[in-house]
C-alpha cells in the first residue's frame, strides 16, 4: 500500500519569540517536519492588548500562513488561543487548528496539597477558555491565578535572570506559595524562558507543569490521523518572520540556542501580514 505523505510547512504564531518554546518541541517531536514560525514583535504583548484586538491579530497572521500554504496552524501563545482559537475554527471549517489552554489538568491530577498556581496574561485570565477549563478540571482544587504584567517585556527584552526579573517573579509567586501550592502552571508560552529562574523562587517541593511537550504530542496525532506527515527522510527547517527588528529577533533566538536559524522581516499593510 502507498503511503501518503504531505511536505508542506507546519504554520506556528505567537506574539513574539514565546511560542519557540512550542516550536522547539514540535522540531524535535518531528524532525523532519518544516517550520514556519511567525512572532509578532510590532504588536508584542498581547496579553494586555483587547482580546478582540488580538482576535484581528490572529485572523491576519493566520491568512498570511495558509498562504504560505501551511497544512496547520499552531497557536503557540495563550492569549490568541483564548480570543480566537474557536472563531478561527468556525471560519475555517476542516484546517487544522492547535491551540493552547492553561494546563490546569494535570497540575489537579498531581496536587497533594490542593491547591495548585497558574501565572499567565490579564488577558488569558480574562477569557471564557480559562473559565472553562477551570470549571470542567478543578472542582475540588483550590487555583490561584496570577496575571505577571511586564513579564514578556522583560524576557523580550533579554532581561531573563536579572535582579528586576526577580523580583517580580518573587513578588507574583510568594503569595501563592505562602498559600501552600505545589504545582505551577506556565499559562504563557513566553514563561518556560525564565523557567530556571522560577524554579530557583518556588523550590523542588513545586512540580512546574509546561504545556509545550503536550502540544508537540497533538501535532504528531492530528498529522498522523490526516495522513499529514511529512516524507520521513526530509530535511526538517525552522524560518522565522518578526514584524520587528529581525536583527534584534536573532538575538533572542541565540539565546534559546536557535541562531542558526533564518529570520526574515515581515511586514503590516492594515489588517494584512506580508511574509516574503
Amino acid at each position: 500500500m502507498t503511503v501518503v505523505h504531505d511536505d508542506r510547512p507546519i504554520g506556528i504564531f505567537d506574539s513574539g519569540i514565546g511560542g519557540l518554546t512550542v516550536a522547539s518541541v514540535i522540531r524535535q517531536a518531528l524532525p523532519s517536519e518544516r517550520l514556519f514560525y511567525f512572532g509578532d514583535t510590532a504588536h508584542m504583548p498581547y496579553g494586555q492588548r483587547h482580546l478582540d484586538e488580538v482576535r484581528k491579530f490572529s485572523f491576519g497572521i493566520v491568512d498570511a500562513l495558509r498562504r504560505k500554504d501551511c497544512k496547520m496552524v499552531v497557536i503557540a501563545c495563550n492569549t490568541a488561543s483564548a480570543a480566537a482559537l474557536s472563531a478561527l475554527r468556525e471560519a475555517y471549517p476542516g484546517y487544522l487548528f492547535v491551540g493552547m489552554e492553561p494546563a490546569v489538568k494535570p497540575a489537579v491530577e498531581h496536587t497533594r496539597t490542593g491547591t495548585v498556581g497558574v501565572i499567565a496574561t490579564t488577558a488569558t485570565f480574562q477569557s471564557e477558555l480559562y473559565a472553562s477549563v477551570v470549571e470542567r478540571f478543578a472542582q475540588d482544587v483550590q487555583v490561584l491565578h496570577q496575571p505577571c504584567p511586564g513579564l514578556v517585556k522583560q524576557i523580550e527584552a533579554g532581561e531573563l535572570d536579572t535582579p528586576l526579573t526577580e523580583e517580580m517573579l518573587r513578588g507574583w509567586l510568594q503569595p501563592m506559595l505562602d498559600k501552600h501550592i505545589d504545582a505551577l502552571v506556565l499559562g504563557c508560552t513566553h514563561y518556560p524562558i525564565v523557567r530556571p529562574l522560577i524554579e530557583r523562587i518556588v523550590g523542588p517541593c513545586v512540580r512546574i507543569v509546561d504545556p509545550a511537550p503536550a502540544i508537540a504530542r497533538q501535532v504528531q496525532r492530528l498529522l498522523e490521523s490526516k495522513a499529514l506527515t511529512t516524507t520521513p527522510a526530509s530535511n526538517g527547517s525552522l524560518t522565522c518572520w518578526t514584524s520587528g527588528e529581525p536583527a534584534n529577533f536573532h538575538v533572542l533566538l541565540e539565546r534559546l540556542g536557535l541562531g542558526s536559524t533564518e529570520v526574515r522581516a515581515a511586514h503590516w499593510s492594515g489588517d494584512v501580514l506580508n511574509l516574503p
